[in-house]
């Protein structure tokens, strides 16, 4: 809170102005407040959102663009969802993935790792460049 404001409500709770007063003088003060600068680094450490992945690609000299934004409430929610997975069904799950070219394993995946991740992607931004593609994974 800041001072001008808590010094209303000082003089509100001392009797000498009324809510009212209090009210106008608090409306005046918020139309006279800047707003908050907007991007990346104005938002609040560990508020992010969404896991956002940008790709840029020429194939066949076709120019291909793929943007996903990913809820990380979604991937919280799936987190927690596969961990009541029976060890069986998620054995023949990994086997799936392995078998379509995913090698990741179920089993492994903890809440508190991707609370991690999120952590560490919410301070940087993974770009790749190369001659016919560009990469971009960060949060916002």
């Amino acid at each position: 809170m800041n001072e001008q404001r808590r010094d209303i409500l000082d003089l509100l709770a001392e009797g000498r102005i009324t809510a009212e007063e209090a009210e106008r003088l608090i409306a005046a003060l918020e139309r006279h407040q800047p707003p908050p600068a907007a991007g990346l680094a104005a938002r609040p450490h560990g508020k992010v959102k969404y896991l956002r992945v940008m790709v840029d690609s020429v194939e066949n000299g076709e120019r291909g663009r793929v943007d996903v934004r990913v809820p990380l409430q979604l991937l919280r929610a799936g987190v927690r969802l596969a961990a009541l997975i029976p060890p069986q069904a998620l054995g023949r799950a990994n086997a799936e993935l392995s078998r379509s070219g995913v090698p990741f394993d179920l089993t492994q995946l903890k809440p508190e790792q991707l609370e991690a991740l999120v952590d560490h992607l919410d301070e940087m931004t993974v770009e790749v460049d190369q001659p016919d593609a560009q990469v971009r994974v960060f949060c916002e």
